[in-house]
Formats: structure tokens, sequence, C-alpha cells
């Protein structure tokens, strides 16, 4: 089941995330440090007529990894060829890709850390050299060919960037990290959006949506489009705080971006096991969901939010998610509180 607060992308935004996107760098919104030292090395690129040197952007999904790619492709002008990990499977696909090329051109290549390692040894000489090595024949016949290829840009794509290689990394001349975005920039992006959409928000409509969003710019619009849809019915056309904080408790997603199913996992901490520790595969039984589900789809946003910690006995609740839930924190609920902040300072 698709949850409207996942932050990869759902069948739902393939039209919409096409219109929202920006198409310079300066309309891009967040991720300052990444824009300036990107904005500086285009420039200098482009005043020695060269192509950029190659892009790794890493960081959670949903950020505006695409976003930027298509910017850089555009500021290069020239133009962006999309592909991803999992899709290129034989040497000859990459190959193909690789001569279609011209200069300036951006290859981007999303989650590149899934790469077939027979592929990225064949990505090495097009990146440092731009050419490409062709083995021609079998056995004792044999032979290489070198083909040269235009001056390009790969800009790789990856959620767990200690999954790539040494050997692909090192060939990335910059390397970009993108966080999470704070309100006030999400905000931004929620009224540029529905001005794109064509509908109107008050800036209290678009902070109330920028606070549940889990500090992602796919969820702020993905959001927006919901509420947008709920005022359309319901009101007036005009998303002003009070419609937006009804929309999102009819999607039920509380004020900290939690859904049913996030907030089912910290009542079954905090009221089942005494606020834990409590072992995953037990966790799982009694919310319902797969193990898998909970450790890669559920539990990250809540540990990096630090609601939940991970202890050598288990999962416990931290005093975030007894405030969130209005539950007391009582004695032995502060001695689990205590294991947390031990287990930490080790």
């Amino acid at each position: 089941m698709e949850r409207i607060v996942e932050p990869i992308q759902l069948s739902e935004d393939d039209n919409s995330e096409l219109s929202l996107r920006p198409q310079k760098i300066k309309e891009y919104i967040g991720q300052e440090k990444v824009k300036e030292r990107l904005d500086i090395f285009i420039k200098a690129a482009k005043k020695r007529n060269e192509s950029l040197d190659h892009v790794l952007l890493y960081g959670p999904p949903g950020l505006g990894k695409t976003t930027l790619a298509n910017i850089i492709a555009k500021e290069m002008s020239g133009d962006l060829k999309i592909t991803s990990g999992p899709a290129i499977e034989r040497a000859g696909d990459l190959a193909a890709i690789l001569t279609t090329l011209k200069d300036y051109d951006v290859l981007f290549i999303d989650e590149i850390h899934r790469l077939n390692r027979t592929v990225e040894e064949i990505l090495y000489p097009a990146m440092e050299d731009y050419a490409l090595d062709i083995v021609i024949g079998k056995g004792a016949a044999a032979k290489s060919i070198r083909l040269d290829l235009p001056k390009f840009t790969l800009i790789g794509a990856t959620t767990r960037v200690g999954m790539l290689t040494s050997p692909l990394r090192d060939r990335f001349g910059v390397l970009c990290a993108m966080e999470y975005y704070n309100e006030t920039e999400l905000k931004e992006i929620i009224i540029r959006s529905a001005a794109v959409f064509g509908c109107k928000i008050t800036e209290e409509g678009a902070l109330e949506i920028a606070t549940r969003s889990r500090g992602t710019p796919r969820i702020a619009n993905r959001l927006l489009k919901r509420v947008r849809d709920y005022s359309e019915v319901k009101s007036n056309n005009v998303i002003s705080v009070k419609e937006a904080k009804a929309a999102l408790e009819l999607l039920e997603v509380d004020s900290q971006g939690f859904d049913k199913v996030d907030n089912k996992i910290l009542e079954a901490i905090i009221d089942n096991f005494n606020g834990g520790p409590v072992g995953i595969e037990t966790l799982s039984y009694f919310i319902g969901e797969e193990l898998g589900t909970i450790e890669d789809v559920y539990e990250p946003y809540l540990l990096q939010q630090g609601f939940v910690v991970r202890t050598p006995r288990g999962r416990v609740a931290t005093d975030k998610a007894y405030k969130h839930l209005g539950r007391v924190n009582n004695s032995k609920h502060k001695e689990c509180n205590s294991e947390q902040k031990s287990f930490f300072n080790s």
C-alpha cells in the first residue's frame, strides 16, 4: 500500500513533479551549500569551455537530486539522459547510452550503488578518459578497441553512499550531501508549488503543511495536492491554516508528519511493552506489519527524529515519543531512557 508520507516517488507523483521542478539554479529552494558550490563549479567550467566534473548527489529520497541534475544539464546547455543502476544490466546497455551523448550532456544514474560490477568497470575509463573500451571477438582472436566519447558529465544519485565501491566514489570530482529541509524552506516550496497549481494559499496554511512534510519537498508537494482537493470541495478554494489542518487530519497525518502506522509503532512500544526494549519481531507481530517493512519503511524516520532508539536488547521509546502521545513517563520508563543515553555515550 502506498503511503502519502512515503519519500520515494509514487505513481501519483509522475506528472506533477515534472511541472513543479525549477529550471534554473537560482530558482531552486534550499540546499544552500550545495547550490553555492555547484553554481561556482558550473560557471568555472563554462568559462573554460569544459564539461562539469562528475557529480555525486547522496542523501535520503525525495530531496531533489533529479531536479538538480536537470538544472545542471540546462545550465551547461546540454541534454539530460536519465537511467538507473538496476536498469543497466549489461555493459552493452551502458555503451549504447554513452555513445549517444554529446559534449556537455549530462547522464544521470539514479541508485548508482546498484550498478552491476561489470558495468561499473566499463564506466571507469568513460569517467576518467572519456573513452569506451570495447572487446571484439573471442579467445585468441579477441581485440580491444577504444572509442572516444564526448566531454559529458555523469551525475550519480544514491541514498546509500556507503554501498558505493571506493574506485567509483573516487572518480567523482564533486560530492554533495543532500540534507532534510527546514520548515521555512518547505513553506517557500509549497507557496511556489501552489502558484504552479493555480491555487491560493496563505503563509500560515503553507507552514502547517510544511511542519507535517517530514523535511522532504516530495512529501510537501504531495500533501499540498491533497489539501488542494479538500479546499476545492469543502471551502472557497483558499488554503488557510484551518483547511490545511482539517485536510491533514482527514489524511491521518499528524503534527509530526507521522501517519497511522508510525503512531501505532510508538503506541505498541509504550502501551504494550512499557516503553521497551522490545524486539523487532515481537513489534512486527503486534502491529501486523512485516518485519522488513518496519525496518526499511517506518523505522528510519522514527530513529532519525529521535522518537525511537535501538539498543542491544531491542527498540526503546524516548521521552519525545511519550510527549507526542501524551503519555506519562514513569520511573520504569525513565530507567529505559537512561539506558538510551548510556547506549549513545558508549
